[in-house]
């Protein structure tokens, strides 16, 4: 091989190289990106005294109704991103969450933690389906397992009809690991400020701990002047403020 050609062809490989880097980095697109194109939610800015509480994994006929039943107590909302094979198990606690004013929400059929384009489009249309027989509602929200998202998986869900809803990363409580009513309350009470999403699981294994940490959150919280809404609530809220800031700067 002659040196000009090694080099030409040296110079080819680099190119592609850089091609590929390139395509890489588009493609890998981060948190900023995505709360900029609202595509993504992690949490929100406000300075209205609001919270999204999120249960993740259910319904479960063991602590899903004792989770509501605090909620109930305390005049709270949540959104519950619902797993379609326990939906399909538990119709009538689905029909309560419904009745009661909670959000529905989509978190796969089956809870894959490695999924497909195709078998993700099928695990949200499942648990689609059966959230709708069962209350009439479509789901508009979608998170996925574990909280691990990729650009594609986001395109799809927003071409499916979805919004991807993560969590604030300072409140996921770990709940599941079981690690105290302490710490689980800690965690959250220390943490919380306005637009969070906390993150809790309603099905899974044993939430007692939840349900306990659950009630001395709410109360604690609801004295310092927190609304615990929906996602929905807290998005349509953000766009009430954005709308208010800006008709007060037309007028000035």
């Amino acid at each position: 091989m002659t040196r000009n050609k090694f080099i030409w062809i040296a110079v080819c490989v680099l190119v592609i190289s850089i091609g590929y880097a390139t395509l890489s980095k588009a493609e890998n697109k981060g948190r900023e990106y995505y709360e900029q194109t609202g595509q993504v939610l992690w949490d929100v800015e406000t300075d209205e005294k609001m919270i999204a509480l999120t249960f993740d994994d259910g319904p479960d006929p063991t602590y899903t109704p004792e989770i509501l039943d605090v909620l109930s107590k305390y005049n709270a909302k949540a959104t519950f991103f619902v797993l379609g094979k326990s939906a399909e198990k538990h119709p009538d606690i689905i029909k309560r969450q419904y009745a009661e004013g909670h959000e529905l929400a989509n978190h796969t059929y089956s809870h894959p933690y490695k999924v497909n384009s195709k078998t993700l489009v099928e695990e949200l249309n499942q648990t689609n389906d059966i959230i709708h027989n069962i209350t009439g509602f479509s789901p508009s929200l979608f998170r996925p397992v574990g909280g691990n998202y990729n650009d594609q998986m986001i395109r799809i869900a927003q071409k499916e009809g979805y919004k991807v809803v993560i969590w604030s990363w300072h409140l996921d409580t770990q709940d599941w690991k079981n690690p105290g009513v302490n710490k689980i309350t800690k965690k959250v009470l220390n943490g919380a400020r306005p637009g969070d999403v906390v993150l809790f699981h309603d099905g899974g294994g044993n939430r007692k701990q939840t349900i306990q940490s659950l009630e001395v959150i709410l109360n604690k919280l609801q004295k310092k002047g927190f609304k615990f809404v929906t996602i929905s609530e807290l998005m349509g809220n953000i766009k009430k403020e954005n709308n208010e800031k800006s008709l007060e700067e037309e007028l000035k």
